[in-house]
């Protein structure tokens, strides 16, 4: 049997999280997709992670870190994603996604300039890396050599949690080489999940097949029911880690 349009979830679009139903206005609801809340939930949640994996813990560096991640990734690498390719297909004009890219990445580094004066020089290494990832990443720069699965789980998994460590305590320690492991696998199974999500739902048309279960019966394979399993795992994912990340704020900022 295969899946035609009538077949296809409600609200269907380049995302589950696209176009939601309290943004009426079109381009509001286009930047709310260009920003991918899902993930870039997840992003600082990994953040808090490793701010508040040891004590004490500074609320005014941790919110300044949450923030420089929120411009750097939630703005800044998204708008330079659909700058790139338009992979969501929005109609956002290009100077627009321009200056969002420059105005997040901008505040983000502006923000990391200031933690050199507070934290420690060598915060430069994280800002550098950080700009180096996010740019030749999602522009796809010398040839696509930094647009790789690894770089991904790497830069958006392993980076966040060392880099928020860092701005706390200006050192690494080897629980948080450990903690940044636990950020790369979680990005990885993000990677694993919404690759496939996304094919479906941008590049595939039409499925077809059926399950032949023991007992007979038949269960026909459509894209929905493709859809479904993949893309409620990755809500569960990103609500698990904002429950690990606030669980952790409890515990540091608890009296």
């Amino acid at each position: 049997m295969s899946a035609d349009e009538s077949q296809r979830p409600p609200g269907d679009g380049p995302s589950y999280y696209a176009q939601p139903r309290f943004l009426r206005r079109s381009r509001w609801r286009e930047w709310w997709t260009v920003l991918h809340p899902p993930y870039t939930m997840l992003q600082l949640s990994l953040v808090t992670i490793g701010a508040c994996l040891s004590g004490p813990v500074n609320a005014v560096k941790l919110s300044a870190t949450l923030v420089a991640f929120f411009l750097a990734v939630g703005v800044g690498t998204h708008a330079l994603d659909e700058l790139h390719d338009r992979p969501l297909k929005t109609s956002i004009p290009a100077p627009q996604l321009a200056w969002a890219a420059l105005l997040g990445l901008g505040g983000a580094v502006a923000l990391g300039i200031v933690g050199v004066f507070v934290v420690s020089a060598f915060l430069v290494v994280f800002i550098v890396v950080g700009v180096t990832i996010a740019v030749g990443y999602n522009l796809e720069v010398l040839h696509g050599r930094l647009h790789t699965a690894t770089v991904l789980v790497l830069g958006w998994g392993a980076f966040p949690i060392l880099t928020a460590y860092f701005a706390q305590h200006a050192s690494l320690s080897i629980a948080s080489l450990f903690a940044a492991v636990f950020g790369a696998l979680i990005t990885r199974i993000q990677q694993l999940l919404s690759t496939p999500a996304r094919d479906l739902r941008r590049r595939v048309r039409s499925v077809q097949g059926e399950i032949v279960h023991l007992d007979g019966t038949a269960t026909p394979i459509t894209r929905a029911s493709l859809l479904m399993p993949l893309e409620r795992s990755l809500r569960t994912l990103c609500w698990a880690g904002v429950a690990v990340a606030l669980s952790l704020v409890i515990l540091r900022f608890h009296t």
